[in-house]
């Protein structure tokens, strides 16, 4: 089954209203591979700059989503305040709020549901530290990460799975092609005897960790990697490439 490439950008707490509508510009302005689509995440003070600018086709997503409809919850945003402003994705996950918010697997389920229930779709980040690559405990740490989210969640239709181990995110190392294409397989193979074999041969698992216009062509061959989530790179002009790595 041929799953459609997708190439989302977290821009992270980068931008300004300036630097943003440069971004969005850009995009609009450039020919991208019709067949990959593409979701950009900008810090929430800008999603609704971006969603009211980018051309149709490119969808928005949030950086994070709380798993509470509304009410007292400082700094939150709720799934429907994301679909009131036309915000169709959200980020769920990353190490970044793993590790320094404490975020742990059941909250990050939580938040996948909400999401899901609401009619977003969810990019959602797992991935293992160096310590437990050099202790061979990768595929265990992601699956365990995946568990939690396949103990409330039946439907993996609306999800993207983006694997991205922390020692690459943001250091300039990358997994070699065959280290990512390992762990996405052994992704599918999870899906495959803990979901369904549908899920396995419909979700999108796409590979993220200093990704760039220099490494994205050789990454995008392999066979069970369906795209990128791009970091600091989503920021610059090179993003168009990496959008259109599969050309």
């Amino acid at each position: 089954m041929t799953r459609q490439f997708f190439v989302g950008g977290n821009f992270k707490m980068n931008g300004s209203v300036k630097t943003i509508t440069e971004i969005v510009q850009r995009l609009n302005d450039a020919k991208l591979d019709e067949k990959t689509e593409v979701v950009i995440a900008p810090p929430s003070l800008y999603l609704l700059l971006c969603r009211e600018h980018l051309r149709k086709g490119i969808e928005v997503a949030a950086q994070n989503v709380f798993d509470k409809p509304n009410g007292a919850f400082t700094g939150e945003i709720s799934v429907d305040q994301l679909k009131d402003s036309e915000i169709t994705w959200a980020l769920v996950g990353h190490s970044e709020r793993r590790v320094i918010l404490q975020e742990d697997d059941n909250f990050c389920a939580s938040k996948t549901k909400a999401a899901l229930d609401g009619g977003l779709g969810v990019i959602l980040c797992i991935g293992e530290s160096l310590e437990q690559r050099e202790a061979n405990k990768t595929i265990d740490v992601v699956t365990s990460q995946l568990k939690a989210v396949a103990d409330r969640v039946q439907d993996w239709s609306k999800i993207v799975i983006a694997y991205e181990p922390i020692w690459a995110i943001g250091t300039g190392k990358v997994a070699t092609t065959e280290q990512a294409q390992e762990v996405h397989a052994a992704i599918r193979k999870w899906l495959s005897s803990t979901v369904s074999s549908e899920a396995s041969e419909k979700t999108r698992v796409i590979y993220g960790g200093s990704v760039s216009e220099k490494n994205c062509k050789d990454l995008a061959q392999q066979p069970d990697i369906d795209g990128f989530l791009v970091g600091g790179a989503s920021l610059k002009p090179a993003f168009v490439d990496i959008i259109n790595s599969h050309l």
